[in-house]
């Protein structure tokens, strides 16, 4: 069966607004209402842009603002067709969920939780009429299930104007029961409820995951099909999403959980000190605490603790099947790095990191692709020397060659492709497409690219160049499977999404050569650059050069390779996000 698509695409635009007032909701919320032209469609340097639109009540746009105060200096470029972060040393970033959206009037309204801390709720604090706002978004907006018999609506005051918005607009007719954490009952407000919803508002500071897990447990489970969405500050929401999926066993298409803010804890006397008598090497971590986490998932003493709080060290290491001496070793360092602790002598507990593992995503750092990725960092040296992949000395294969039999890391890479979509508006916009009955697709972001031309209202015939585990993984991925074809074959146009990213330069020549048997036109949607929003963006390269033995390939390599093996550059169209479609003609 195919995964269902659970969101809409909306095209990035970047949008310019001012204060028209400020309001104030409750003591703890400040409601600014925005206005200004573009939030109609409008034209920027010849470049015309549609109108605001943001359908979904938990719809995020993404506030600019600058730590130096020269918000001009740290906005993104405008493309046609979607934004590029160009690097900017000041540039703050602030995710926001809009309460509500007026386009007669040309209003937005924006909630801030007034805490008396960042960057955001300080701008709010003193917006004054006629100040400018900088915005980017919404991206994507939530497709609900369409058969629900109810939903919960579960969050800390942060998801208040989510929730708040929600039964404003009531995109789903059924009774919705309301949990709100607040810290004060000054933070209450008046919700649009009707006669079937419940609202539970409890007392806890924010952040407190116990009141938030308790109170959720606490909520009665209606009858018939329903739907769970919650929102609050992330480690808070692991134990939740833990209850929901393991213990309530709410399909994933039932649930949508995302961490609003992140909780920084400040650094203990004790650590500052022992920091200051042993310094490491100047600010270059240590790999421990990374390689013990991976051990502790491996081995799977996360979940044993988590499933069953209070167990001794003796019975852990009976129920793993691993010798006591083995945990003995491990379990004074998990303590180091809060990953397990046993602080008053009542048996093993989670710490605030090993709750944070209990994520997938998080756990995937270490123990899925991407670690197997770092892990290929050991052959750095010799690598660079011998003009190799990393992942081939490590390993003893090509990444393509590993990915090609095995469905899950396959599956890893798709998953990572499922940004793509929002990307891609760029090149199906592009006059390319005009008559254009056949598309061939290959790459991890095939899914993506079927999902593009879908919201394009593009609907040429499909085929994928996959076989084996590729293939098997993207049937699960793709909207409507049964009208594709999976033995690939003559077209019009090939899209190579992403297959590029791990595939060596001769593997890359070779997948060119037999889509030239195919097609006369290619088109490669890779990465060229850096994603100049990402704190990681300093590491694209390496990552490139750990799993094909080459950087990220910019222009100039992908013409190389494109002349190897027949092809010609006919132009590049910029997707943003440090991506590129790169349309090459058979020469």
């Amino acid at each position: 069966m195919a995964a269902q698509r659970a969101y809409t695409t909306h095209p990035l635009v970047l949008r310019r607004v001012t204060v028209r007032r400020v309001e104030e909701v409750t003591p703890r919320m400040r409601r600014v209402v925005l206005g200004g032209d573009d939030l109609a469609a409008f034209t920027r340097d010849g470049i015309g842009h549609p109108g605001f639109a943001a359908p979904g009540f938990d719809d995020h746009i993404k506030l600019i603002l600058a730590a130096d105060g020269d918000v001009r200096a740290a906005l993104p470029a405008q493309l046609p067709h979607g934004i590029e972060w160009t690097p900017a040393e000041h540039r703050l970033t602030r995710d926001y969920t809009p309460r509500r959206v007026d386009l007669d009037a040309g209003e937005l309204h924006l909630d801030f939780v007034v805490h008396g801390e960042g960057p955001a709720e300080s701008w709010s604090a003193a917006a004054r009429e006629g100040d400018e706002l900088w915005f980017v978004g919404p991206k994507s907006s939530l497709r609900l299930p369409e058969r629900l018999d109810w939903i919960q609506l579960v969050g800390d005051e942060t998801a208040l104007p989510a929730i708040g918005r929600f039964l404003d607009e009531r995109p789903l007719g059924v009774p919705a029961h309301v949990l709100v954490t607040v810290s004060d009952d000054a933070a209450r407000q008046d919700l649009a409820l009707r006669d079937d919803d419940t609202v539970a508002w409890v007392l806890a500071e924010p952040g407190d995951a116990v009141a938030l897990e308790s109170a959720v447990r606490a909520l009665p489970v209606p009858a018939g099909e329903g739907y769970v969405w919650a929102a609050a500050e992330s480690r808070a929401l692991l134990p939740v999403r833990r209850y929901l999926q393991r213990e309530r066993k709410l399909p994933k298409d039932r649930v949508n959980i995302t961490g609003y803010w992140h909780r920084e804890e400040p650094a203990a006397p004790e650590a500052e000190a022992t920091a200051d008598a042993a310094p490491g090497p100047a600010g270059i971590p240590s790999p421990l605490p990374w390689l013990v986490a991976r051990a502790a998932l491996q081995l799977g003493v996360v979940d044993a603790v988590a499933d069953a709080p209070g167990l001794s060290a003796g019975t852990l290491a009976t129920r793993l099947g691993v010798p006591g001496p083995g945990i003995a070793t491990l379990l004074p360092l998990l303590a180091a790095y809060d990953v397990v602790v046993d602080a008053d002598g009542s048996g093993l507990r989670l710490g605030a990191a090993g709750e944070e593992l209990l994520d997938d995503h998080e756990r995937e750092e270490y123990t899925g692709h991407e670690a197997d990725l770092l892990l290929a960092l050991a052959h750095l040296a010799p690598a660079l020397r011998d003009g190799t992949s990393p992942w081939r000395l490590a390993s003893g294969a090509t990444l393509h060659d590993t990915v090609a039999d095995d469905a899950e890391r396959y599956g890893e890479l798709v998953e990572e492709c499922e940004q793509l979509v929002f990307l891609l508006a760029g090149l199906t916009a592009d006059p390319l497409w005009e008559g254009v009955k056949t598309c061939l697709l290959t790459g991890p972001g095939s899914a993506s690219m079927v999902a593009a031309l879908d919201d394009a209202g593009r609907r040429p015939r499909l085929r994928i160049a996959e076989e084996g585990a590729p293939a098997e993984v993207l049937r699960g991925h793709v909207p409507a499977p049964d009208r594709i074809d999976w033995s690939g074959g003559p077209a019009d146009v090939a899209v190579a999404a992403r297959a590029l990213a791990y595939r060596t330069d001769e593997e890359a020549v070779r997948l060119l050569t037999r889509l030239a048997a195919w097609t006369g036109t290619t088109v490669l949607v890779e990465a060229s650059r850096p994603d100049g929003l990402s704190p990681h963006a300093a590491e694209a390269a390496l990552h490139a050069f750990t799993a094909t033995g080459s950087p990220l390939r910019d222009s100039a390599a992908l013409a190389s390779l494109a002349a190897r093996s027949g092809w010609r550059v006919e132009r590049t169209v910029a997707l943003g996000w440090g991506a590129e479609a790169t349309v090459l003609r058979r020469a």
